[in-house]
């Protein structure tokens, strides 16, 4: 794309000067490449745009057309160069980004927040789900994404990485018991979130041996993180769940671990765009500005 637009710009300049020799002289090439550069122009363009003598070079009609063509193209090149000098010494515009609820909610919109005091002219849209969208159609910049991630045309940078784990209050757990392995889940209440564990039934684990699924009978089931740690809290049982998800309510005392030997490997979370397209100045600093703050919490 470069090479079409020096070209152009060679064009215009042999065009103004009328002489190949002057057009090399005022952009410092060498008149052998300003002619080369012209005559391949035309050869794409499948139309001669000068008439050659040995004293003149005039403009054929349809080198005219395309001049004036040229000149508009270059000028509207120049001011998106110059808009975009501008975004990168001051940030402004719109930035799309998504991220699942309650990760978004605890880790996300603060970064969000701290981001929007330093750039007053940019806003951003936050778009919280617990399924994944595509960038493309719903026309996000960045994605951030907790677990593994499918084959895509994304770019991904990886920032940290979560555990599943199993949890309760602390009185359920004096009455109840502490689990020794995971089948003895079968002797306790459950409350199965199937934002997490998607077959409510069969939670996984990993061993000494290496992964393997235990059959449990949960007495309730949700389909939101913030719904299964509410039941936990409320003492109706063990629950499943991300341990960003309850890492608040731990430092708080109001939850705690079990099975810690059994979990299963950590999940990455990335933040994602998509691949082939040039990040805008601003969306690049605010992915380096969330990369930064949640590598701070979620990089081990």
């Amino acid at each position: 794309m470069q090479d079409r637009f020096d070209a152009l710009t060679i064009f215009v300049a042999v065009a103004e000067q009328q002489s190949f020799a002057e057009a090399a002289r005022q952009l410092s090439r060498s008149p052998a490449s300003v002619t080369r550069t012209v005559a391949a122009l035309e050869e794409r363009l499948q139309t001669r745009l000068f008439n050659r003598t040995t004293r003149s070079v005039a403009l054929t009609d349809a080198g005219a057309r395309c001049l004036e063509s040229c000149r508009r193209l270059l000028a509207t090149y120049d001011e998106l160069e110059a808009l975009n000098v501008g975004e990168r010494i001051e940030p402004r515009g719109w930035i799309n980004v998504t991220a699942p609820v309650m990760f978004g909610r605890l880790h996300v919109l603060p970064l969000v927040q701290s981001f929007l005091g330093e750039y007053p002219q940019v806003d951003l849209r936050l778009l919280l789900l617990d399924r994944v969208v595509s960038l493309v159609d719903e026309g996000l910049d960045l994605g951030v994404r907790v677990g593994q991630l499918p084959d895509s045309s994304l770019r991904a940078v990886r920032v940290g990485q979560v555990r599943r784990v199993v949890c309760a209050t602390p009185q359920y757990i004096a009455r109840h018991g502490v689990p020794a392995t995971p089948r003895d889940l079968g002797s306790h209440s459950l409350v199965a979130c199937t934002a997490v564990t998607p077959i409510p039934d069969r939670w996984t684990f990993h061993g000494r041996s290496g992964a393997s699924s235990v059959t449990v009978t949960p007495r309730l089931v949700v389909n939101t993180t913030a719904a299964a740690v509410d039941a936990a809290l409320n003492g109706l049982g063990l629950t499943c769940i991300r341990s960003y998800q309850m890492e608040p309510h731990a430092a708080a005392g109001l939850l705690q671990t079990v099975l810690v030997e059994y979990e299963p490997p950590p999940a990455p979370i990335h933040i994602v765009h998509p691949a082939g397209r040039h990040l805008p100045a601003k969306v690049r600093l605010f992915l380096d500005h969330a990369a930064d703050g949640l590598r701070g919490k979620f990089d081990p």
